[in-house]
């Protein structure tokens, strides 16, 4: 492995990732982090400018069919109190989305197989007759034929986060689940023309640098355009309810590795920043990121979305959750974003391989 200030020469050089450089990085000294994250800082003023995107996120249903052992949502969490809202309160919740200055809606769900591809698709639809958003849609694991038929209908985007490359590591956290079948789903939604959302946990039991570092070389070979990472925060009513979790450090410099080897993707500064620390959000857009996800979903339902314990702005109503991060991002030296945020496909000279 390469001391850490060769493998940071080595990142900014923009070569192909590999393990010797990518674990110096990923599980760098205190005292380097911070090296580490203003280089990343520099690459993200460099290719993306100081905008910051902000998307509308609808968490429209916490019903889910899988039984993943982090998160709060499982089938088996018989204390979960479920709820999805309807066709009708989903537009609606996207047109005052675009009344609040958004661009792009998220629509995000647990596996709830009552939103089949056509009830989906005419939601899609009604959202893009009413409204002028993006919309990046995250709904889990579906067949090629239904990714299809929404994005006919007009969806943009589509994240669905592996979690982890590691087999191992994902078969413990998946006990119903298929690395095969789910990285199959992302090469089906990146053949299909979406602008592609992946991600992973950072923390979680038996991961170590080297494990990220093999999910940032695949998520480079994949071909990812957004990318979401946040620390895994353990939820009480979980089989990994006394694992240790993640923390913010450990978060970071995943973040910024991810701008160095992808300068042109779309890096989340997620809730769960911010959630673990009041700043995390503002730490995590200075090591790298450029996006931000403030919660549209209707008050009523929101605290039911408990994916993890913690999680902040569960009571904010969405007018002031918009005003309250433009605030923050403004604080920071930043510029909320005017346009769509659609992702910038290009092939730097420098290395044609490094293809965002």
């Amino acid at each position: 492995m390469l001391p850490f200030a060769d493998a940071l020469a080595r990142a900014l050089a923009f070569a192909s990732p590999a393990r010797g450089w990518l674990v110096p990085l990923l599980g760098c000294a205190e005292e380097d982090a911070p090296r580490l994250y203003a280089a990343a800082d520099g690459v993200r003023a460099a290719h993306q400018g100081t905008d910051v995107q902000l998307r509308g996120l609808i968490e429209f249903s916490n019903v889910c069919r899988k039984n993943c052992a982090y998160c709060g949502l499982r089938v088996a969490n018989r204390g979960a109190d479920r709820y999805r809202l309807t066709p009708e309160e989903i537009v609606a919740t996207a047109r005052r989305a675009e009344q609040l200055g958004y661009k792009t809606v998220v629509l995000q769900s647990g596996e709830d197989r009552w939103f089949t591809a056509e009830r989906m698709a005419a939601i899609i639809r009604a959202i893009k007759a009413a409204t002028d958003l993006a919309i990046t849609l995250s709904a889990g694991e579906r067949d090629r034929r239904t990714y299809a038929r929404w994005r006919e209908a007009g969806a943009d985007r589509y994240l669905l986060r592996i979690e982890t490359t590691d087999p191992a590591l994902f078969a413990a956290l998946h006990p119903d689940g298929d690395l095969a079948a789910r990285q199959q789903c992302l090469y089906d939604l990146r053949d299909l023309g979406y602008q592609l959302g992946t991600g992973v946990m950072v923390g979680l039991p038996g991961q170590t640098p080297d494990t990220l570092a093999g999910d940032v070389i695949w998520m480079h070979e994949l071909g990812a355009e957004m990318i979401g990472v946040g620390p895994f925060i353990p939820h009480p009513d979980t089989p990994l309810c006394d694992a240790a979790g993640g923390t913010v450090e450990q978060t970071l410099r995943l973040v910024a590795v991810l701008r160095l080897v992808f300068p042109y993707a779309h890096l989340p500064a997620t809730t769960a920043m911010g959630s673990l620390h009041p700043l995390g959000r503002e730490r995590a857009l200075q090591a790298g990121a450029n996006v931000v996800m403030p919660n549209v979903t209707p008050g009523a339902v929101r605290p039911k979305y408990a994916i993890y314990p913690g999680k902040i702005c569960l009571t904010d109503d969405a007018e002031h959750c918009r005003g309250c991060i433009t605030g923050r991002i403004h604080a920071i030296g930043r510029t909320v974003a005017t346009d769509h945020g659609h992702v910038k496909r290009v092939t730097t000279i420098t290395d044609t391989n490094n293809k965002e």
